[in-house]
């Protein structure tokens, strides 16, 4: 409280220094009143607490950062070149089936195939293209 009252008259004095002051009571009151309630302020616990260690902070944006986002379109790009390399047919039912995510019923009468045919493009398409990606590092 001393402080406080030290305060306002340090004030007081300095304005008085520069500017002339009207009503010195009401001067003093409103230096008071402003000083009190940067006090409160300063004294009022904040709802946030402090960290030490940040690595144990939960993370709102869970985006990915530079580097994921690079080595997954690396990733794609490694993946279209696979798919790429599959001879025409096999790839062409691959897409349709793996990308485009027709039924295998449909594909085959799109394509005039059994199922069957289907069903062995597209895990002969998808072993290649695993074996691709492994080759060139990628592996899930």
């Amino acid at each position: 409280m001393d402080d406080l009252v030290q305060e306002s008259f340090l004030r007081i004095w300095k304005t008085h220094a520069t500017t002339p002051i009207r009503s010195a009571k009401a001067f003093l009151f409103q230096v008071a009143r402003h000083l009190a309630v940067d006090l409160l302020r300063r004294n009022t616990v904040s709802p946030i607490g402090g960290v030490t260690d940040l690595a144990t902070l939960t993370v709102l944006d869970e985006k990915p950062d530079a580097a994921e986002v690079a080595f997954c379109r690396e990733e794609l790009v490694f993946l279209a070149q696979a798919i790429h390399a599959l001879p025409p047919r096999c790839r062409e039912i691959v897409v349709l089936r793996k990308i485009k995510c027709l039924p295998q019923k449909e594909i085959a009468k799109l394509l005039g195939l059994s199922e069957q045919t289907v069903q062995v493009q597209v895990l002969r398409g998808v072993k290649r293209i695993e074996d691709f990606l492994r080759r060139h590092g990628v592996e899930r």
